[in-house]
């Protein structure tokens, strides 16, 4: 879900092409994963799969999109969630709920042959699970490309590190990256391309959102912003009911936080969250390093076990490969 300040956020979004980025990007992980789940699917919404059942649409997304993404100059490093802490667990309990009527609504639409509603429960039922997130860690360490274990949430890892100029930009869906803090959020970097949308192929472009500017546009600090999130609702506390980020962006700029918390929500401690996107769990202990990419380890891995196209494995390690061996000033591999 994340925070819903996408109504004041509007304006301070750059629309940007994918050429346009370059650098080191901290990639929300689990986000990145579960946007490939919901959309590298077949028609009717089934995942792609290998001949035992196996789903493979995240390791589809991670070969090509990196590819990709190293190709047009991005050198990703992958950020994986850790312990999540204990005000979300209302909200994971919301989501796993969500998911699971999800897929019930998308077998009865497959036994009715409503192939869109199909699709469109099937992606809402996407799933990323501890073989999910394996699968995906073994296929970048043979691709070369580092991820991190973030003792908490991985966007608050991806800001610590942006902050401290590890990468130059964080990416993921959720805004909840500047409210940890990240100088640079760019949106939409994983599902950037044509896509196939109700019916109708759109161009999902990527966003860059500058945390400076933004601050400065709506004349708040970021210890306010926090607050408007704290009102509108985050992945930890709903919020006040009806309270949009454009009446919480009012509330603050006149000082009414707390008064307004008071009032609506009587039981409702800030501090500890408000403490949590200032100060999350995160770690220094990483080392951010490329290498080339083990080729024979790649097509074993995607070829010998789950399923994929020989011909497309190695015209996917191919961009890789021919970056790993360009000596570019930035000293790429």
């Amino acid at each position: 879900m994340g925070v819903a300040l996408r109504d004041i956020i509007a304006d301070c979004k750059e629309t940007l092409d994918l050429d346009a980025l370059k650098g080191v990007a901290a990639i929300d992980a689990h986000n990145a994963l579960y946007q490939f789940l919901s959309i590298i699917r077949q028609p009717d919404g089934t995942p792609l799969m290998n001949a035992e059942g196996q789903v493979t649409s995240h390791l589809t997304g991670i070969l090509f999109r990196t590819a990709n993404f190293v190709e047009k100059g991005i050198k990703p490093v992958y950020i994986f969630d850790g312990t999540p802490p204990t005000f979300k667990q209302e909200t994971l309990d919301q989501r796993r709920e969500v998911r699971t009527r999800a897929g019930n609504a998308w077998k009865e639409a497959l036994a009715v042959g409503d192939i869109a509603e199909a699709y469109k429960q099937a992606s809402a039922s996407a799933r990323v699970d501890a073989y999910v997130i394996e699968t995906a860690q073994e296929l970048l360490g043979l691709l070369g490309i580092p991820w991190v274990q973030a003792p908490s949430e991985g966007e608050a890892q991806a800001a610590h590190m942006a902050g401290k100029g590890s990468v130059q930009f964080a990416v993921s869906q959720d805004y909840d990256s500047l409210l940890f803090g990240s100088p640079v959020l760019v949106r939409n970097l994983t599902v950037s391309g044509r896509r196939r949308v109700r019916g109708r192929t759109i161009t999902v472009s990527p966003e860059r959102i500058v945390l400076a500017n933004l601050l400065d546009y709506l004349g708040v600090s970021r210890e306010e912003l926090i607050e408007i999130a704290l009102l509108t609702g985050t992945d930890y506390h709903p919020g006040v009911r009806g309270v949009g980020a454009k009446t919480a962006l009012k509330l603050v700029r006149n000082g009414e936080f707390e008064s307004t918390v008071a009032e609506k929500l009587p039981d409702f401690d800030p501090a500890s969250i408000r403490e949590f996107f200032l100060a999350p769990p995160v770690t220094d202990d990483y080392n951010l390093s490329w290498s080339a990419p083990d080729t024979d380890g790649v097509v074993a891995m995607l070829s010998g076990r789950f399923d994929f196209s020989p011909e497309r494995v190695e015209g996917a390690l191919e961009k890789l490969s021919v970056k790993a061996k360009q000596q570019t000033l930035d000293q790429w591999f």
